[in-house]
Parts: C-alpha cells; sequence; structure tokens
C-alpha cells in the first residue's frame, strides 16, 4: 500500500516522530503485512530521546516491587495522576525492558566482567522521588543508545519508510474536509506534510496516524530540550478537534549546565542519585531548607528551591557538586557529562558544575486513554505529546522513556486488533499555497519567536501570579494574531510552522494555569500557595469549549 504520485503517500501507519514512541511503535507494527511511514523533523536521531541521560524506571529488583513504584509516582504526581494508568505502566515496565534488550539495547551491566543473563544482573541507579534504585541506564547517555538501537532496527526494516527532514504541517480529518457528514464520527487520515528538502508540501494518507512529536518546552526561552520541541503534535491535534489536558504543568529540569556554550547541556539527575551536592556559590547546602529529601526530592521542589535562591542572592546560578567522589567513579558513571564539561574548562572530579533550572518536560498534552487513542478516530498519540494520566502535576524522574515504551505498544496492539477492517483513506485536496508569496522579511519571524520565549519564561514559569498569567495572555494575543497573518500571507517554512505551533501551545498553558486556582506539583501560584481540598481534577480543555 506504498504509492507516491503527484506528492501523494498512502501508506497503512502514519508515524509523526522519531523518538522511542515513534521508532518502537513502528518496529512493533513491522511485519504484520502493513507499510509504515515515519516522519522525522530533522536527522532521525534528533530529539528529546537521543539526549536522555539518566535511564528508564522499572521494577527488577528482587527488593523492589511494583507498589513500590506506583507509590512513588502517585506520590510525585501530587494526587493527581490516575491510579489505573500508573498501575498498567508500571506492570509492563520489566517486558518493555526486556524487549529494548532484545532489541540490542546495551545497558550497562551491575558487574562490567560479568555478562547478563537476567534483569537483576544490570546495574541500576536511583534518582529523585524514587525510594529504591530501579532506574536501568546505559552510563549517563541512556537516550543515545536507546535511540541508535532503535534506528538500527528500523533501517533494516523493509516495511518501514522513513522520511527524514519532513515536518507536518496539519492532520487532514474528514470533518475537516467535509466527509464527516450525516453524522459520521471524525475521522483522521493522514496530514499535509511539507518536505524540507525542497519546500514542497505533500500529501500523506494512512489508515492510521500516530502522534509521536514530544513535548513543547521550547516555548520557553531557557531548555534542555532540542530545537525540534515545538509543540507541534498539541497544536495540529488541538486544530483538528483534540482535547487536551493538564498543560499548567511545566516541569523545569533543576540542573541545566549553566555556560554560554552549553545552553542546553543536562547534568543528568542520576548524578544528584549517586551522592551529588547542590550549594550556593559560597559552597554552603541549601537543601535541608526545604525538603527533608535533601538533593532526592522531587523535581518540582528542588527547581523552586534553585529558582528561590538564586533569585533570593541574585546569582546566575547555583551549583552541583560531586568531586568528593573517587574520580574513577565519577568517569565511568558520567562519561558524557565529564568528557563535555572538561571541553568547556570544567573538571567536574576537582570542582562544582554551574547550573540553572530550564523547562525539560510537557506533564500534559493530547488526551488518551489506556490505548492512546485522542478524541478523533484513528488517531493516537503517544509519549510526551501525550497526557496518559501517568505523570499526574509532576513527573517523576526516568518514568518518560517507560511511557513511551508501554504506550507505543498499547497503541500498536490496539491498531493490529483493527488492522484490516479500516478501510483505505479517503482523498484530500492538493495544498494551495497559490495566493500567497515569499517573505520578504523573515526577521518577523525571529523576532516574534525570542519574544514569545521570553514572554513565556518571565511571566508563565517556575512561580506564577495571575497578574503575570493576564500580562501574558493580553502580550500574546498580539502576537498570535501577527503570526496568524503572516501565516496566511506567505509560504510556510519550518520555523514558522514551529513558531504557529509555539503560539498555540503558548496560549493552552496560560489558560490551563489560570484555571488552576491552587498550589499543585509543578504549577506554582504565589496567589493560591496552598492544595484545594478534595479530589483534585484534571484541567481539561475542549476546542469550542468555554475559555
Amino acid at each position: 500500500m506504498v504509492t507516491n504520485q503527484a506528492g501523494d503517500h498512502l501508506f497503512d501507519v502514519l508515524i509523526i516522530g522519531s523518538g522511542a514512541a515513534g521508532l518502537s511503535a513502528a518496529l512493533r507494527l513491522s511485519g504484520k503485512g502493513g507499510q509504515i511511514a515515519v516522519l522525522s523533523k530533522g536527522p532521525l536521531t534528533e530529539g528529546s530521546t537521543f539526549y536522555a541521560q539518566g535511564g528508564i524506571a522499572a521494577v527488577l529488583d528482587d527488593k523492589d516491587s511494583i507498589e513500590s513504584h506506583v507509590k512513588d509516582t502517585l506520590v510525585a504526581g501530587a494526587g493527581l495522576c490516575d491510579e489505573n494508568i500508573v498501575n498498567f505502566t508500571v506492570e509492563n515496565s520489566k517486558d518493555a525492558i526486556q524487549w529494548l534488550i532484545d532489541k540490542g539495547v546495551n545497558f550497562s551491566l551491575a558487574d562490567e566482567n560479568k555478562p547478563a543473563e537476567n534483569s537483576t544482573d544490570y546495574h541500576l541507579t536511583r534518582e529523585g522521588g524514587h525510594s529504591h534504585r530501579r532506574i536501568i541506564h546505559a552510563a549517563d547517555a541512556t537516550g543515545k543508545e536507546v535511540e541508535t538501537t532503535l534506528e538500527s532496527a528500523v533501517k533494516n526494516a523493509t516495511d518501514i519508510h522513513l522520511f527524514e527532514h519532513h515536518i507536518a504541517v496539519d492532520l487532514l480529518t474528514t470533518n475537516q474536509h467535509s466527509l464527516g457528514l450525516n453524522g459520521a464520527e471524525n475521522r483522521c487520515f493522514g496530514a499535509y506534510v511539507l518536505d524540507l528538502s525542497n519546500h514542497l508540501v505533500e500529501r500523506f494518507r494512512a489508515r492510521y496516524v500516530i502522534l509521536a512529536t514530544g513535548g513543547a518546552s521550547k516555548v520557553y526561552m531557557y531548555t534542555s530540550n532540542p530545537d525540534i520541541s515545538s509543540g507541534d503534535g498539541i497544536a495540529m491535534a488541538w486544530r483538528a478537534g483534540c482535547s487536551v489536558a493538564n498543560l499548567e504543568f511545566n516541569q523545569f529540569h533543576p540542573t541545566c549546565l549553566y555556560h554560554p556554550q552549553a545552553r542546553t547541556f543536562l547534568i543528568s539527575e542520576a548524578l544528584r542519585g549517586e551522592g551529588g551536592k547542590l550549594i550556593l556559590p559560597d559552597g554552603q547546602p541549601f537543601m535541608q531548607k526545604f525538603d527533608e529529601r535533601l538533593e532526592l526530592a522531587p523535581r518540582d521542589i528542588v527547581a523552586r528551591a534553585i529558582d528561590h535562591e538564586i533569585k533570593r542572592l541574585g546569582a546566575d546560578c547555583l551549583y552541583l557538586d560531586i568531586s568528593h567522589k573517587d574520580d574513577d567513579f565519577i568517569r565511568s558513571h558520567f562519561p558524557t557529562i565529564h568528557a563535555r564539561c572538561l571541553e568547556l574548562g570544567i573538571d567536574i572530579c576537582k570542582q562544582p558544575i554551574p547550573i540553572v533550572p530550564a523547562a525539560h518536560y510537557t506533564c500534559g498534552g493530547v488526551r488518551v486513554d489506556q490505548q492512546s487513542r485522542t478524541d478523533i478516530t484513528n488517531l493516537y498519540a503517544v509519549g510526551e505529546v501525550a497526557q496518559t494520566g501517568l505523570h499526574g502535576a509532576n513527573r517523576m524522574a526516568s518514568n518518560s522513556l517507560l511511557e513511551c515504551l508501554v504506550f507505543a505498544k498499547s497503541a500498536t496492539d490496539d491498531i493490529l486488533g483493527s488492522w484490516k477492517k479500516v478501510p483505505p483513506p479517503p482523498s484530500a485536496p492538493q495544498w494551495d499555497d497559490s495566493r500567497v508569496t515569499d517573505s520578504d522579511e523573515e526577521v518577523v519571524v525571529t523576532h516574534n519567536w525570542h519574544e514569545l520565549r521570553r514572554l513565556m519564561w518571565n511571566y508563565v514559569g517556575i512561580v506564577r501570579t495571575t497578574k503575570r498569567l493576564q500580562r501574558a495572555r493580553r502580550r500574546l494575543q498580539l502576537l498570535k494574531n501577527e503570526i496568524q497573518e503572516y501565516y496566511q500571507n506567505f509560504r510556510i517554512t519550518n520555523n514558522l510552522l514551529e513558531l504557529r505551533n509555539l503560539v498555540v501551545v503558548a496560549d493552552l498553558i496560560i489558560e490551563s494555569a489560570m484555571r488552576r486556582k491552587e498550589s499543585r506539583g509543578l504549577h506554582y501560584s504565589l496567589d493560591y500557595p496552598d492544595q484545594q481540598p478534595g479530589k483534585p481534577q484534571d484541567t481539561v480543555i475542549i476546542p469550542g469549549g468555554p475559555s
């Protein structure tokens, strides 16, 4: 079912995104009699998965338990996790890790001289919020090991077709093209896609579509994420008619390297798990003032503590120190961090690492069920783009890659259950750019891009107030109007598409934050510093609903 006529591609499944969620979904569908397309905005490996350092949380040690992992996740999620989803995810964690091992992922061993015979032979580390060592990892470059292994596997699959340097513009739905009349359900059957190599927009049609586009942390000025994390899947799903939830919960990683030549380099939480200490510029520890768990408190608490001390002192950054550990231990456990810092003149064996918080993970997203199904038939969302109920108000460390793996399987199991029952996708009109021109002022996009990200950082960041949110919403409305006018009049580019998506997500984040009249997890408001009593509710926004 592979055709390509006049820019019209036809497949069984279209997967938008090429991280752990997208590639594992493709591999689970491979060999089942269909043809799968995978879109990547840049090179196949360029995404958040590739840069993930810490590892994957899973119950692998006999001293650990599913109940303990579930409890830790629920506590970190500040009462907003879906307990059924948490149980489902954790119960499937061991099988997800075994699947990666079977694919060839080389995790770090407990004893480098002894080959692994079962899951207990791998080295497990501990991170914030976890009560046990349960983070399986590949040194401090777990994401790179996972991504490159999966990339090699998909390149060897004859039924998986890879399209690098392709960015989706908008989803194709029956409602959008008046094909869902007479009460028929809204169905997704593909996407318009910009080929960045020739700047032409083509149609990719499919029986099923899986969004695996990652998060939206690029909406903030400082982020640990790569440039592609621009909320594309969330924005496209919203425009197509999907509801979103809990977008006020934006996780700021406490420890991003503070250096002008490495603005997005993350210092893994595992470094604190192995004894790293957070200190002030004068060398004094400070976490004892904020939480009895010290450096191993959940990320929201640690990030707010660092933010508070930076503002109190007027400092540019604080420091993370692991120099008290043995040099060989540091180099063997954190080779990537050690090497990168050394390139920048920082020897972490002898001196502390300058750090600041940075936007890291989008805990909310497109609402899905346990099978990763969205509000639109045949449209699935997997990974950071989705709101499954696993993370609640704060994602616990190393649960993200686990979520990608578990829900990629649940999505593909659901697809395979109706594999050949879904009819071929309907036709769709070609992309029409006959009434637009090439831009003569690309600087407008650049200017709006920087203004949007600075606005979000200043007014919708780690600590919020109602006045800040109102100010952000007023200024954002002007940006929305400018960007929409620009989009309607000029030919699309990668930067324009990302800006268009970011402003949608920024608007949804602000709206979500204004609706939550309490402080919970990652959403901290000076006007509402306490949690509301009773059972907390998700912040759900429905297209066309009340604003």
